[in-house]
């Protein structure tokens, strides 16, 4: 626990991150892993009640008033990934799909998921999300501990790119196909 990496998808996470490092009596390295064109999506916002009140929230559980009972699916996620599935679920209307955001991946937040899973009683398939190639990002560094999380007869999946030496694809049109598989495969 000798460092923090921090995944923000909201102004105010970033706000709230930042005057985190800077109260803390004792310092350690802050890793902020962020877009710049997160800071111009339109759905990437915060009221300025959030940045007046409130903290820095290591997993952001699911903001659309979905009926527990009826989620049979979870979507772990971090970043502006999240941003595409909210999209993606809204307009095909799954209300049996919930997202989860992990904001802060190391000191890896496990108690605070578990909590969060448990609100979805009937969940029995979680996938991680992410926008990186499946030998990149996240996903290798806490799959095991994602593991961790499940309750017994659940399963995890990943989506992701397929497996790459780039970090992108390099042309806009196979990029933008890549994306919209890995969004529609997450919400399966």
């Amino acid at each position: 626990h000798n460092l923090q990496v921090c995944v923000p998808s909201l102004p105010s996470q970033i706000f709230h991150v930042l005057r985190r490092q800077m109260l803390r009596p004792y310092r350690k390295p802050l890793i902020i892993l962020t877009p710049k064109s997160l800071l111009r999506h339109k759905a990437a916002v915060s009221p300025l009640a959030d940045l007046a009140s409130g903290e820095f929230r290591n997993v952001i559980g699911e903001v659309k008033a979905l009926d527990a009972g009826k989620v049979e699916r979870v979507v772990l996620c971090s970043g502006k990934v999240y941003y595409d599935l909210a999209k993606a679920r809204d307009d095909a209307k799954a209300d049996n799909v919930a997202i989860v955001r992990l904001e802060q991946l190391y000191p890896f937040p496990q108690e605070q998921l578990a909590q969060e899973l448990k609100r979805f009683p009937k969940v029995t398939s979680l996938c991680w999300a992410q926008e990186e190639p499946r030998n990149q990002g996240a996903w290798f560094w806490i799959q095991h501990l994602l593991r961790d999380c499940l309750q017994s007869g659940q399963t995890l999946a990943v989506s992701s790119r397929p497996s790459s030496a780039s970090p992108a694809a390099g042309y806009l049109d196979v990029h933008q196909a890549q994306q919209r598989a890995l969004v529609e495969e997450a919400l399966r």
